[in-house]
């Protein structure tokens, strides 16, 4: 078990991953930070119960930044081998 988990994921843009303190297949912080190849319209959502205690995402033109608190551990390894041959994931450490 790390306490810090890094990824970095490149898929129509860049998306940097952080997750801290995995405990089973919960997680006390996870934050997500994006930029992305295309422009969208900006938004905020706020969410909180079912899959975590609470949960921001923020978007705007390009940039992307999701954070999770006690929330369910995002997984990278639910990918087929094509999805894995297509997309390149890398393990930041």
């Amino acid at each position: 078990m790390k306490l810090i988990n890094l990824k970095y994921r490149e898929d129509f843009g860049h998306d940097y991953n952080v997750q801290i303190l995995n405990v089973k297949n919960w997680s006390l912080l996870q934050v997500s930070v994006s930029w992305n190849d295309q422009p969208s319209l900006p938004y905020l959502q706020v969410t909180s119960g079912s899959n975590g205690l609470l949960g921001v995402l923020f978007w705007a033109h390009k940039f992307g930044l999701d954070i999770d608190i006690i929330s369910r551990t995002w997984r990278w390894d639910y990918l087929g081998k094509e999805d894995e041959e297509q997309y390149d994931y890398t393990e930041l450490d």
